[in-house]
């Protein structure tokens, strides 16, 4: 068991063209290794397709997709974990938007389909309904790297705190929500909303995000998202970010100490009193 996870959270302009978004993935991480070797990457939310117009057909992936061949050998190349955020990926002849990992020993596996659908109207704006698309996904799901027990969660799931409970009763170290959050909303909630789930689940978050504008190689489309990706600490302080709304990364190492004396400050698992149900 590592008592420290060098971890790198990608913020990416994914566009509709996978082989488009894999340079992009190719070249963020050729940039990263340059000066860190993270044990742990992660990419946002539609990291390898993005629909850039509501309402156009979205062609699902299966895990024999050539992008997940290569995906495996940069994973091999850099010895690291590749955490997709999520993609279009057909599961048991459904189609989630699910988030893949990709171990450094090229393993390309199916983690967690989110579980609450981006079904949502804004003052002034035209309605969008995930579900229109996907299935919804059916429970939470832990993986383990290097022994840190990491929670998973996309986008939208953010703003249900009780899936971020279910993680925190279960002692997780880091939960992830990779991201492709509106510019109206994310000025608004995303940091907020990112340090609140860090706080109260004593953990660290690690957002990777969309950011930027995205136009689409189809029809000349444009669309814009937030991307303000960030690593936080248990204590909610931000310990790594990418200010710019554009493609970038950030590094940062992970501490098992911190989580152990933020929880001994507060430890809040002794003092609670609601029980849940057992998932």
């Amino acid at each position: 068991m590592s008592s420290e996870l060098v971890v790198a959270a990608v913020q990416m302009t994914s566009v509709d063209d996978v082989e488009t978004n894999l340079k992009q993935i190719e070249t963020q991480l050729a940039e990263i290794f340059k000066n860190s070797q993270p044990r742990f990457v992660s990419f946002p939310e539609n990291c390898l397709y993005l629909r850039v117009a509501e309402g156009e057909k979205i062609e699902g992936l299966t895990l024999s997709h050539s992008a997940f061949s290569k995906l495996s050998e940069l994973a091999k190349k850099y010895n690291t974990h590749l955490h997709l955020g999520s993609v279009p990926l057909y599961v048991e002849g459904h189609l989630y938007n699910s988030s893949v990992l990709v171990t450094p020993s090229g393993e390309t596996l199916p983690t967690y389909q989110k579980l609450h659908l981006f079904d949502i109207q804004l003052e002034g704006q035209k309605p969008i309904r995930e579900s229109d698309v996907f299935r919804h996904g059916q429970k939470p799901n832990i993986i383990e790297v290097d022994g840190w027990r990491i929670g998973e969660a996309i986008c939208y799931d953010v703003r249900f705190a009780e899936l971020f409970s279910q993680y925190a009763r279960q002692e997780v170290d880091l939960i992830l929500l990779p991201a492709a959050f509106l510019v109206k909303t994310g000025e608004a909630h995303w940091e907020i909303l990112l340090r609140a789930r860090a706080i109260e689940s004593q953990s660290y978050v690690m957002a990777a995000a969309q950011g930027g504008t995205h136009q689409s190689t189809k029809t000349g489309a444009t669309r814009e998202t937030y991307g303000h990706s960030l690593i936080i600490d248990p204590w909610g302080t931000v310990v790594g970010q990418v200010a710019e709304r554009a493609q970038g990364a950030t590094v940062a190492k992970l501490s098992r100490e911190r989580i152990d004396k933020v929880r001994q400050q507060i430890p809040m698992k002794f003092h609670r009193r609601l029980q849940l149900p057992k998932v």
